[in-house]
């Protein structure tokens, strides 16, 4: 890893512009090849594609499809998944550029929730960093799976919640252009150019977007995402593919919220109008697929990633933190900063040999998998002034290093066509590292700690009737503590690992009009490493036993008449502290049955749709329930010009109204109006109050050449 590049200044923009600019020129190359496109690129799917898919998987499986996203048009993944069973979204700015995504109680400003892409890890550190700071475009995505239950067991870390996996676009020949414009000044625009083999046996392309706006609340961005992927046959019984993504964004928001008479005003100023958050991501993924007979298959996916998140942040004036302009309360910045600055880089193993026996005189389909994964990030603190924001004294600068491995297997056991039992196991073994290099060897400058988690879990699908198939499991769940938090002071902190006992039973049916799925979970944790606002702090600690356990329910009804309707609900009625927590002092500090969190105790989504002909359209309904910020659910809400505020945050109501028209076969034209209603809501609490967007439109069309 070049360490250096943390530290430069974004002055080089252009030079980076140019060169990506210049990777779409030699992409554009490709041979336009007529002919359809025959290929499926390998990749790994936590559901897959088959018809029957679903029905193998002894868990909650929920897929937002391609035309469920061309129907409501999100401009991130974020808002693609607020509509899933059990996801509940921190919406704090209009283009989701940091991912706020909880799971089932699991509050969204964490990381127990895997979310992949192609198979492939989204966040710049498991083990080493935080796992929010890139969040892929949702222009490039073909349709998003959800996995919850013991089928989770077959991918790891972080599952607790289950796995998110987002599936890329296949390039399909020809090109189309499409763009949007819409509120705050949104300027969108997305190329996709492919071409395939006259034999249908290669296939590739590019898929490009450029957006930037002006942002609610004056937290403006500007984002380039470009994707180039093809693969390609190789005899008769192996396929291989490639993918090559770079990401650009530059957004200037900040931790910092605004002040409790800035908010009740509908203030919509930028609350840190000189903070700056830059990233960009460069990875490659190469797939390998290998049909070694009709019944066996091995899958190999080697990866890398690097990113960089800059992140240059004014401090306040000491001694007086606030001013009052125009009779509102507002941060009073000085003149010094600091670059809190990341650079991650990754590379990975992931491969899986899926084998059909008819052992023990059944059925069985065998799955076996290995993982390797070595990560490193360099966090490094610059200190700065106003008059040279982007350079200054490294204030700290440490590597911190993991490299892990994991081993799984499953089998699936069909009993009958109606039975099917599949045990796992899944073994997680890693060391983290950690190096200050400000500090000499002899003064101790390095620190490590490791550990080993053997999860188990067991699931099962019965067919009681041809509209309902029963599902239930049990696993073993387990996410790593970070780097940052296991090492912290260059030593081992004993920050123990997270670990929870996860249970769910479910029943589910579909035909063509109906489809439905009820299912009860319970996530008991020994020790829940809870992230909540404190008044001095945002704190990570051992959170000891924890429990959630609620309800998720889903309907959907085609009524055949151009009129379709989707419902769910998720119900957490318990979602707390388990045991009375004390300070080093022997104070209460949180007492047993605290509700976790940013835990609502009630989501719901309702969408109601209507095809004619080449119009549909659809009204979105997004309920969130209060929650609470702080583990002592504090309920009036407190300012702190010093660290976090705290307090319940009240439940709030989004409306958003999509269109889409296709004008003939080449073109469509789309609009929307998100937060129809205009609902002035908390979106959530740091140092500061971060608002929801307000009521904005959007405009575009696309043609197909």
């Amino acid at each position: 890893m070049n360490h250096s590049a943390i530290t430069r200044a974004r002055g080089g923009l252009p030079l980076r512009r140019k060169t990506l600019s210049l990777a779409i020129v030699a992409a554009l190359q490709w041979p336009a090849w007529a002919g359809a496109n025959e290929v499926s690129l390998p990749r790994i799917d936590v559901v897959g594609g088959e018809a029957e898919a679903e029905r193998k998987i002894p868990g909650t499986v929920n897929v937002v499809t391609r035309e469920s996203l061309e129907l409501k048009q999100p401009l991130s993944t974020e808002a693609a998944l607020k509509s899933v069973p059990g996801v509940v979204i921190k919406p704090e700015e209009e283009s989701a550029i940091v991912a706020n995504i909880g799971v089932r109680g699991l509050s969204a400003a964490d990381y127990k929730t895997l979310i992949l892409e192609d198979g492939v890890p989204v966040a710049p550190g498991l083990f080493v960093g935080n796992g929010r700071y890139y969040n892929p475009r949702i222009q490039r995505m073909e349709s998003i799976e959800v996995l919850k239950g013991a089928a989770s067991l077959r991918y790891g870390p972080s599952t607790i919640g289950g796995v998110i996996n987002y599936r890329t676009k296949t390039p399909e020949p020809g090109v189309t252009l499409s763009g949007r414009i819409g509120s705050h000044g949104y300027r969108e625009a997305t190329l996709e150019a492919g071409g395939a083999s006259p034999s249908g046996e290669a296939v590739g392309g590019l898929f490009y977007t450029q957006a930037r706006s002006d942002g609610f609340q004056d937290k403006g961005f500007e984002m380039q995402d470009l994707m180039i992927k093809g693969g390609m046959a190789l005899g008769e019984n192996q396929w291989v593919g490639i993918k090559f993504a770079h990401y650009e964004n530059d957004a200037n928001i900040s931790y910092r919220g605004v002040f409790l008479d800035a908010y009740r005003a509908g203030a919509r100023f930028n609350p840190a109008p000189d903070d700056w958050f830059l990233t960009d991501r460069s990875s490659v993924d190469l797939n390998h697929e290998w049909a070694i007979n009709a019944d066996t298959t091995l899958n190999t996916l080697l990866y890398w990633s690097e990113t960089s998140r800059d992140y240059w942040r004014f401090g306040t004036v000491s001694g007086n933190p606030t001013r009052v302009v125009n009779g509102l309360t507002q941060w009073n910045f000085g003149n010094s900063l600091n670059g809190n600055n990341r650079a991650f880089e990754r590379v990975g193993l992931d491969s899986r040999l899926n084998i059909r026996h008819g052992s023990f005189g059944m059925r069985n389909e065998t799955e076996l998998g290995v993982r390797i994964m070595d990560e490193e990030m360099v966090d490094q603190t610059i200190q700065a002034s106003r008059a040279t924001p982007r350079t200054g004294t490294i204030a700290k600068d440490v590597v911190d290093g993991a490299t892990s491995y994991a081993l799984f297997a499953q089998n699936r056991f069909i009993i009958n066509d109606r039975l099917a039992v599949t045990p796992g196991l899944r073994v997680e073994s890693y060391e983290q590292t950690r190096l200050d290099r400000r500090r000499s060897e002899a003064q101790g400058n390095r620190a490590k700690t490791s550990n080993t988690e053997v999860i188990p879990g067991i699931g099962l699908t019965f067919q009681a009737a041809p509209m309902a198939q029963l599902y239930g499991g049990i696993y073993k769940a387990f996410g790593p503590a970070l780097n940052g938090d296991a090492l912290d002071g260059l030593s081992d902190q004993q920050l123990e690992a997270e670990r929870s006992v996860n249970i769910e039973v479910g029943v589910r049916g579909n035909n063509e009009r109906l489809r439905y799925e009820v299912t009860a979970f319970r996530m008991d944790f020994d020790n829940q490493i809870i992230p909540a606002n404190s008044n001095t702090a945002f704190q990570r600690t051992n959170g000891g036993k924890t429990l959630h356990q609620g309800l998720e329910a889903a309907i959907g009804y085609d009524f055949a008449n151009g009129f379709s309707i989707d419902a769910n609900a998720t119900y957490i009625p318990v979602a707390k502290f388990v045991g009375d927590r004390f300070t080093s002092t022997g104070a209460l500090e949180t007492p047993s049955g605290n509700r976790v969190t940013y835990a609502p105790e009630w989501v719901a989504n309702l969408t109601l749709g209507y095809r004619s002909g080449p119009l549909s359209t659809a009204l979105s309904v997004n309920y969130v329930d209060a929650q609470f910020s702080d583990a002592a659910n504090t309920v009036a809400i407190a300012e702190n010009t010093s660290g976090f505020f705290t307090g319940q945050i009240d439940s709030y109501t989004t409306v958003d109204l999509t269109a889409n028209y296709a004008v003939n076969k080449q073109l469509s034209v789309f609009g929307a109006v998100k937060n129809l209603t205009d609902e002035h809501y908390i979106a959530s609490l740091r140092q500061g109050i971060y608002v929801g967007p307000e009521r904005s439109f959007e405009i575009g069309a696309r043609y197909r050449f």
